[in-house]
């Protein structure tokens, strides 16, 4: 099996499992990889999958401004697939972007205007580049728009923000990215794991 089939197969796991905690209802979320093998390729989910079922098969490849590939003519990828191509362009060492629809994400983004501020928890450490728990993070809450051109000029824009790798679309979810699946994957569940507990003790 090459690098890329196994990536695609973990990752699909790893969706199914997100959607069996509730953060992928319905056809909700995206996701995508990059690997080194042809790293200005982007394998992204299509569009309109049912992510207790989705399989390896349900990635197509879009190139860094979201255009699919020939292979993929007629078949649509995400509508926030411009969001992994900013994203990617703003921190080009990073190789996956990970997603999710959890309700505590949702209600923070309601609660809060600019970011979720989180102190003094054991978890933050999960962030990378944090070695203790006697530290504040915040992470940014950006307005949510249709409109992805826009979105992804806020991100660059706001660049300085994202002191983590982790933001909330409000209303929406969490976006989370690292320089392999395993990173990413822990980025986001830090990052909802302290969402739910800071809601509940706020």
């Amino acid at each position: 099996m090459s690098k890329i089939e196994e990536l695609k197969r973990e990752l699909a796991e790893v969706i199914r499992n997100y959607h069996q905690k509730g953060w992928s209802p319905a056809t909700s979320t995206n996701y995508s990889f990059r690997s080194e093998e042809h790293p200005n390729v982007i394998y992204v989910s299509k569009s309109g999958i049912d992510k207790s079922k989705f399989s390896e098969n349900d990635f197509m490849t879009v190139d860094f401004n979201g255009h699919r590939t020939s292979e993929f003519a007629g078949i649509r990828p995400s509508a926030e697939t411009l969001i992994h191509c900013k994203l990617y362009q703003l921190f080009p060492e990073m190789m996956c972007i990970v997603h999710s629809h959890s309700v505590y994400s949702v209600l923070q983004s309601i609660k809060k205007e600019q970011f979720v501020e989180l102190e003094g928890y054991e978890v933050l450490k999960g962030f990378e580049g944090i070695k203790t728990h006697e530290t504040t993070v915040q992470l940014p809450i950006f307005d949510n728009t249709q409109d992805m051109t826009a979105f992804a000029s806020t991100l660059e824009n706001e660049k300085e923000r994202l002191t983590v790798p982790a933001f909330i679309m409000r209303k929406h979810g969490t976006y989370a990215w690292g320089r392999n699946l395993f990173e990413a994957k822990r980025h986001l569940e830090t990052a909802e794991y302290l969402f739910e507990v800071d809601y509940k003790l706020k």
